[in-house]
């Protein structure tokens, strides 16, 4: 017997909202039932593409057919819209950051359990091709250890000009780009303690929220990550970039251009020293050819409806939720040690 699709409504049609609303029209089992905007030009919008609009949040809880609520609007209100949704009955996306602090996120996870509501955030960015390749050369030993690991994005443009330039919203580039590449580096070190954060964070274009930072990690095994985002930068440094005792593994950007350099046979004897303006180095000149090996990378390809269906799995008790509320949790309470050691100018103990 066929299962009936699982309807879905959309708390806020801006532009996250609007991107999971084409998502969601691409999946099986899954059926758009509305959506929910303050904005009358996002309800106009949606009356356009043939999208029921409730005229209230209130009727969007009341709508029995309505069994998976996404909120993405403004980080601010996720968290009562969430609680009541859950206290609606409702199962529950949250964009992401999932809230502004822990203890908020604390009374969103007690709504859950006393709802018994699913609750969980779309961590989309666990589905990027550049990280799962990354992740993938960490995981499979491809350099040796790896000792050092670097994640960036980088733009030009500032913040975008709309509440996310607000700190009352949730605005700033820990909460909107921090929470992605953090998440992403916690994952691919699953298990391993993080014992030491310090972080600096820039206000070059705005003074009210962060619009970059840059945050050196130290976890238990060694591994030291550096993370940046920044956006003022008019020359992108690579997108990854991991060190290991055997080789150096390099993705310049989205488009998964890059490659990994691996030593092979025996080191070389006869260093032929580089000349600079200023003198000799042996220490800095490059390998010989016959003495590196040039690989490409192991790309891993993702299909991010793979989120959505495991929401729905999950919900129907067939799988487990991917992306768990403590990890979610771990990921807040670094981004609050990093404002803490950016406001302190100090190390942060942080596990």
């Amino acid at each position: 017997m066929l299962q009936e699709d699982m309807k879905i409504a959309i708390v806020g049609l801006g532009g996250m909202g609007d991107w999971h609303r084409e998502l969601i029209e691409s999946i099986d089992g899954l059926t758009l039932a509305g959506i929910y905007d303050i904005k009358e030009e996002r309800q106009e919008y949606a009356k356009e593409k043939k999208i029921r609009v409730y005229a209230s949040f209130e009727e969007l809880l009341a709508d029995e057919e309505v069994e998976l609520c996404l909120i993405a609007t403004p980080n601010d209100l996720h968290k009562p819209l969430a609680i009541a949704a859950m206290k609606a009955g409702k199962h529950v996306v949250s964009e992401k950051p999932v809230t502004l602090n822990s203890e908020d996120l604390k009374e969103m996870i007690a709504a859950s359990e006393e709802t018994g509501k699913l609750f969980t955030v779309h961590q989309n960015r666990r589905w990027d091709e550049d990280f799962l390749t990354m992740k993938k050369i960490y995981n499979d030993n491809l350099l040796g250890e790896v000792f050092r690991i670097e994640s960036r994005v980088h733009g030009s443009r500032g913040i975008p000009g709309d509440w996310r330039q607000l700190k009352e919203q949730g605005g700033g580039m820990v909460l909107d780009w921090g929470v992605h590449l953090l998440d992403q580096i916690l994952l691919m070190l699953k298990g391993v303690k993080l014992n030491k954060v310090y972080a600096t964070i820039t206000h070059v274009t705005n003074q009210l929220v962060d619009d970059g930072f840059t945050t050196s990690l130290l976890f238990e095994n060694g591994v030291e990550v550096i993370i940046e985002v920044g956006t003022s930068n008019f020359v992108n440094l690579p997108r990854w970039y991991m060190l290991g005792a055997n080789g150096t593994a390099i993705i310049e950007d989205w488009s998964l251009k890059g490659e990994i350099v691996s030593a092979k046979g025996q080191n070389e004897k006869d260093v032929v020293p580089v000349k600079t303006a200023a003198g000799l180095t042996k220490t800095m000149a490059p390998r010989r050819e016959d003495t590196i090996a040039k690989t490409e990378l192991p790309v891993v390809k993702s299909d991010i409806r793979d989120f959505y269906r495991n929401v729905i799995k999950a919900i129907r008790g067939e799988e487990e939720i991917n992306i768990k509320l403590p990890e979610v949790a771990r990921v807040m309470r670094l981004m609050e040690a990093i404002f803490e050691s950016a406001e302190k100018q100090q190390v942060v103990d942080f596990e």
